[in-house]
């Protein structure tokens, strides 16, 4: 009988750290999945970027760093976009993206969406999307062709920046096994779209 108990109790053990690893593993890929998420949907965005000087109300870049970082601009995003179908069809969009407290000590990388034109509803103001979790910092860079390097504050919202960077840093996953290393991540983004003058806009 006590060798019995023995190879139970050896049994036991091994199947459930069997069952730990596989949670460890299953958790660690959906982290970085919604990270990969994350950037995917910052670059995507940003490749159909629009802007319209005579409407800079609608249509400011707007960039600020910080404690509070927002990225803010307008967009005619791809049916494929996140949460399109709640917008009935308005794929010209204003977004932004911010960092706020999520659950626990935690900060999150959130978007809010609104068709241009229309007040943001209650719905996506309270419940925006969250695109990562744990998100350390979260900061934005415009490439400034008069300086001829990155620049943390775009103070011509009117205009849309040649190249954007942004830099993303995750917290580290504890369960992982790597003392939980924070994981930091930096893109590079060409903006194809240029401003477009009032006098083509109203036709002159």
């Amino acid at each position: 009988m006590a060798i019995f108990s023995i190879v139970i109790v050896a049994i036991y053990s091994t199947w459930t750290l069997i069952l730990r690893a596989s949670q460890v593993t299953q958790d660690t890929a959906a982290r970085a999945q919604r990270q990969r998420i994350a950037l995917r949907t910052i670059e995507d965005s940003l490749t159909c970027v629009q802007s319209f000087q005579a409407s800079m109300k609608y249509y400011g870049f707007i960039v600020q760093n910080g404690d509070q970082p927002i990225l803010s601009y307008t967009a005619r995003l791809p049916d494929v976009f996140p949460r399109n179908g709640k917008f009935g069809g308005f794929n010209l969009r204003r977004l932004m993206f911010t960092v706020e407290p999520g659950p626990g000590s935690e900060k999150d990388l959130m978007l809010r969406q609104t068709p241009v034109l229309m007040d943001m509803d209650p719905d996506e103001q309270q419940t925006p999307l969250v695109l990562a979790r744990d998100v350390k910092k979260f900061t934005v860079e415009c490439w400034d062709i008069n300086k001829m390097d990155w620049v943390d504050e775009w103070d011509n919202t009117n205009t849309i920046p040649k190249l954007v960077r942004i830099s993303l840093v995750f917290g580290g996953d504890a369960n992982a096994g790597n003392g939980g290393a924070e994981l930091a991540v930096t893109r590079i983004i060409a903006i194809p779209s240029v401003t477009l003058p009032s006098a083509v806009q109203i036709g002159h």
